[in-house]
């Protein structure tokens, strides 16, 4: 299911257009919902003492918002391994238009700051991850 974000007044600029840093923001908002609906919300993930830090993210931007319009984003996982999450975000508006197209990266590390070895110490995430991957793929 697509997460649905409503351009806030805030998040515009003088021209009455949305802040471009906005999209990577929006992302992050996508990125806790599609986990959440797929059985890893961030508190379950800090339960188990994981931390999922972003190690790069790309906008790509096609069409302008503004205040009050509604931005549909579908996240997809673009590419699991094991090591390291890659996710896609495609953004649209009411009318289906994509607006912006953008990419994040993401680790798996502990508490203590260290690389997690997904298939032996989380293996339900890793599976749930390469799963996700794989229906994307096909």
């Amino acid at each position: 299911m697509d997460y649905i974000h409503t351009v806030q007044y805030y998040e515009t600029d003088k021209m009455g257009i949305t802040h471009h840093s906005n999209y990577i923001r929006w992302m992050e908002e996508a990125r806790i919902d599609f986990l959440a609906q797929n059985g890893w919300d961030y508190a379950k993930l800090e339960e188990k003492g994981i931390i999922s830090p972003v190690l790069a993210v790309t906008c790509d931007y096609k069409r302008t918002t503004t205040f009050s319009d509604k931005v549909s984003i579908c996240v997809s996982v673009k590419e699991f391994k094991g090591v390291k999450l890659h996710l896609s975000y495609d953004m649209k508006d009411e009318a289906g238009n994509i607006v912006c197209q953008g990419t994040s990266s993401h680790a798996f590390l502990n508490t203590e700051g260290r690389p997690i070895r997904m298939k032996q110490e989380q293996p339900e995430l890793f599976e749930s991850l390469c799963k996700l991957a794989e229906e994307n793929n096909n």
